[in-house]
């Protein structure tokens, strides 16, 4: 994967912060120009009851994932690029590999959507996902808090932590072999990080400064030097503001 490929990938990391940035524009200043297109981005971003608006949802959780997940992902991807010049494997593996990581978040993406969705019908978020309830909201932030010191994240840490392991681990010699693992590690990923993604529904699914707090920490907790020291303290603060948000005090 030489620099050109590298470039691609960030533009493709720009585009979804674009197109997330542009759904969550408040609707005056969409208005404005209509630069972004305001009938549509509006549209995007509220829930309504029929296929046409799930459909919808499922586009905007997907750039939201990518625009959220593929940073995360970019140490596995230079770790594999690194195996390339071994000759244990292609470049063109590297694609593969984050072709089978994304499929696994959208599928997230399809389960989120359909989840929002009940949510909205059942009152407990609004039209553009955000919690309607205190004790809904304290119970994200309990649900997450927990999850933190869980041993199925810990389990899922530790490979994410550790890619070229993993690839030793997995690799065969077999065509599509990049793909599987590439679905396997989207599967760890999500393992990791399901529960701070449902966070989304605190404040907004479309909140850009949840997105880029949530990116920077998920990122920084897979890194092997970084993360041990910040997975339980990221635990204790979500339990604090639970405790508080139940308390009315935030």
């Amino acid at each position: 994967m030489q620099g050109a490929h590298w470039l691609s990938v960030f533009a493709m990391i720009l585009l979804a912060w674009a197109a997330v940035y542009a759904m969550s524009v408040p609707a005056e200043m969409r208005a404005a120009g209509r630069i972004y297109g305001a009938d549509f981005w509006t549209a995007l971003c509220n829930v309504t009851p029929d296929a046409a608006g799930y459909a919808r949802l499922v586009v905007m959780w997907a750039a939201m994932s990518a625009a959220m997940m593929v940073p995360t992902f970019l140490p596995a991807m230079a770790t594999y690029e690194d195996l390339t010049r071994t000759g244990a494997t292609n470049p063109s593996g590297v694609w593969q590999l984050l072709a089978g990581y994304l499929a696994v978040w959208l599928g997230f993406s399809v389960l989120a959507a359909a989840v929002q969705m009940g949510l909205a019908a059942s009152g407990l978020v609004d039209p553009l996902g955000g919690s309607l309830s205190r004790g809904f909201t304290a119970a994200l932030l309990a649900g997450a808090g927990l999850y933190q010191f869980s041993t199925l994240k810990a389990a899922c840490l530790s490979k994410c932590r550790a890619p070229l392991t993993f690839f030793m681990q997995h690799w065969r010699p077999e065509r599509w072999n990049a793909v599987q693992m590439g679905l396997r590690l989207g599967v760890v990923c999500l393992g990791c990080c399901w529960a701070l993604m449902a966070l989304a529904f605190v404040g907004g699914t479309m909140n850009l400064i949840w997105m880029g707090l949530a990116t920077v920490l998920m990122t920084f907790e897979k890194l092997p030097a970084i993360g041990d020291r910040l997975t339980r303290p990221l635990a204790i603060a979500l339990l604090g503001a639970a405790g508080l948000t139940l308390t009315g005090l935030i």
